[in-house]
């Protein structure tokens, strides 16, 4: 094997037009001094963020050449030759494909049957995938002859290497093989049980170390689980029991995957872990529970929601993680339109009044609620909340939990709330009639209140309140706003390209025909970023109106949806697919996404004479 040193990868760097001959010899003299600050940053990092500490042998030559910075020759500008450049390069000069590891489609049973964990770190590398007899292996180390001939004769597999970058091999190295270790110990254990100790509420986890040399299984594989759903930026963990095993599941970006199964007899055991974490009760199975728990990524605090629901196999766990690094709770971050933004302040603005958001779960309505209160928030005014669950946890204002088991309905607690000389109310939703009367009382005696309401659309507001009993003349006094809310997936930068929506594709919108020529729009091509779904984040669109003078007297004469949505849209209220297509035609989102989030206005069809959609014309290109 040939060792790779500085020299040798700045030599490859500059007959491949990426790095000058002078960078190179900076790169070569500066080599010890470059060690040295690298290895004194990493440990000073490890030290803030409780992981392991690195030995000299850790920082290696790419890491070395990726810490200088250099500008890229020939590259667009700000471009620097970094850790993944210099690896593409010498996969180029060895003839092998660069990949870039895709934890989510990684076999984990694979990776753990095929190659040891001392081996796999020994030699960095990690396998992909097998096809038949054909076994991919990504290295680190493009010369490393030995480590494909030992493999070859270790598995009884042809070997196909390829190249990717030391770091994400070994983080893949760590979440695998730790999860995957900590399982399969866990399943000799627990027979008939295992002692899970005490928790406090807010949980350090461990360091790569620690976890190896600790015996308590159960605890590491929780802890290996929830980094890995950190690093994946996943929103919600689904652990699911099964016929014959526990399946896990990340919702990332709003979509399911697949990511680890695990042995009945672990499942329980998990859960049960989870369970302690959050202050559940371990011994009720039968029986939903909600409990929360706090722990810590990459120095910062993450919270997490817990949810138990008994199912056919045993009990279904789902945690919800904020994270404040992708989560924002303020105004200018939700991504509104600047009208919407602006409409949404005047209607906060206001000194009383109801304003309702609507949508379905998992829209993004307790976040524009949050954002509304702590813009709010202030030594002047007592902001409280009646929340069912408590999502995120704010010291600006005060926040009630619900529980009906004990009595503590949204309609009682708001009743006691009035009594706290309240200025602004949120109340987590409204499910019925007394809670639908209590908040437009408060609304009509001088209290801001918010609120939540599932429906489709904005104006279909009115219908619900007028389902649950509440009279038109009391929804048209008391009623200041509405705001209809979705999420759209937004596209991924790296693998962005344009692309020609065509006249049918646009009819399929439901929209007035604006271009009569193919315009441009934008799509992901998919790649590792993204994990080939063309997507990366989330941005919301809203549908919202305020209830002016024309909207308030047709409200009282009960004029009907149809007409009240006429006098919105004439103020200038967007539909939620309208404000889905301007995203579209921004180059945030897809028309893929914007058809599938969005249904199409067909109440918009009888209204001729409307404002034009779009205040300028797409791009068009022949």
């Amino acid at each position: 094997m040939r060792p790779l040193t500085v020299d040798s990868i700045t030599k490859i760097l500059v007959d491949a037009g990426i790095m000058t001959p002078d960078q190179r010899l900076e790169a070569t003299i500066k080599e010890r001094v470059q060690r040295h600050r690298l290895l004194s940053d990493a440990r000073k990092l490890a030290a803030q963020t409780r992981t392991s500490p690195p030995s000299p042998s850790d920082i290696s030559p790419v890491d070395i050449i990726a810490g200088f910075g250099f500008p890229r020759l020939g590259a667009k500008r700000g471009e620097k030759v970094d850790e993944e450049t210099v690896m593409r390069a010498l996969a180029d000069s060895a003839g092998l494909e660069f990949v870039r590891i895709d934890p989510l489609k990684l076999d984990a049973q694979l990776i753990t049957k095929v190659v040891s964990r001392p081996f796999a770190r020994r030699h960095s590398i990690i396998p992909l995938s097998l096809d038949k007899r054909l076994l991919t292996v990504a290295t680190a180390n493009p010369s490393d002859d030995e480590m494909v001939r030992n493999l070859r004769a270790v598995s009884t597999f042809d070997i196909r290497p390829v190249v990717s970058t030391k770091s994400d091999i070994l983080k893949t190295i760590t979440e695998f093989y730790g999860f995957r270790t900590s399982v399969k110990a866990a399943e000799k254990e627990l027979r008939p049980g295992v002692d899970l100790g005490n928790l406090e509420q807010l949980v350090q986890l461990q360091t790569d170390r620690e976890l190896e040399a600790t015996d308590k299984h159960v605890i590491n594989a929780v802890e290996y689980l929830l980094r890995y759903a950190y690093d994946q930026r996943a929103s919600d963990v689904h652990i699911e029991p099964k016929r014959e095993q526990s399946v896990i599941r990340l919702r990332i970006d709003g979509v399911l995957h697949n990511v680890h199964t695990m042995p009945r007899v672990v499942h329980n055991a998990i859960v049960s872990r989870i369970k302690m974490l959050a202050r559940l009760d371990i011994a009720e199975r039968r029986l939903p529970q909600d409990g929360r728990f706090k722990t810590t990524a990459a120095g910062e605090e993450v919270e997490l929601r817990v949810s138990t629901l008994p199912v056919a196999f045993g009990e279904k766990t789902v945690l919800r993680i904020f994270d404040p690094e992708r989560s924002s709770y303020d105004i200018q971050d939700l991504g509104f339109f600047e009208r919407e933004r602006r409409l949404f302040l005047r209607m906060l603005e206001r000194p009383h009044g109801m304003i309702l958001v609507t949508g379905p779960t998992g829209s993004g309505k307790t976040t524009t609620l949050y954002a509304g209160m702590r813009m709010l928030s202030s030594d002047e005014r007592n902001v409280t909340s009646l929340e069912d669950p408590i999502e995120m946890v704010f010291e600006e204002f005060n926040q009630v939990l619900v529980q009906p088991k004990i009595g503590i309905t949204f309609a009682s607690a708001l009743r006691h709330v009035l009594r706290q000389d309240p200025d602004v109310i949120m109340v987590g939703e409204i499910r019925d009639a007394e809670t639908a009367t209590n908040a437009v009382q408060a609304a009509l005696t001088g209290h801001l209140v918010m609120s939540t309401l599932h429906t489709n659309d904005a104006i279909e507001a009115l219908t619900r309140l007028a389902d649950l009993g509440i009279e038109p003349f009391l929804v048209a006094s008391s009623l200041t706003g509405v705001v209809a809310q979705r999420l759209l997936r937004t596209i991924c930068v790296e693998c962005k390209r344009e692309r020609k929506l065509d006249l049918d594709e646009w009819r399929a919108l439901g929209l007035r025909d604006t271009s009569p020529t193919p315009m441009m729009v934008y799509e992901g091509e998919g790649c590792t970023r993204c994990r080939g779904t063309g997507y990366y984040g989330r941005t919301s669109v809203v549908e919202m109106f305020e209830v002016t003078d024309e909207v308030a007297s047709l409200i009282r004469r009960s004029a009907g949806a149809d007409k009240v949505r006429k006098a919105a849209i004439k103020d200038g209220m967007r539909s939620l697919r309208e404000a889905a297509v301007l995203k579209m035609i921004k180059g945030e989102t897809t028309f893929e996404e914007v058809v599938r989030v969005t249904t199409s206005p067909e109440a918009l069809s009888d209204t001729a004479d409307q404002e034009p959609i779009l205040t300028a014309q797409p791009r068009a290109r022949g």
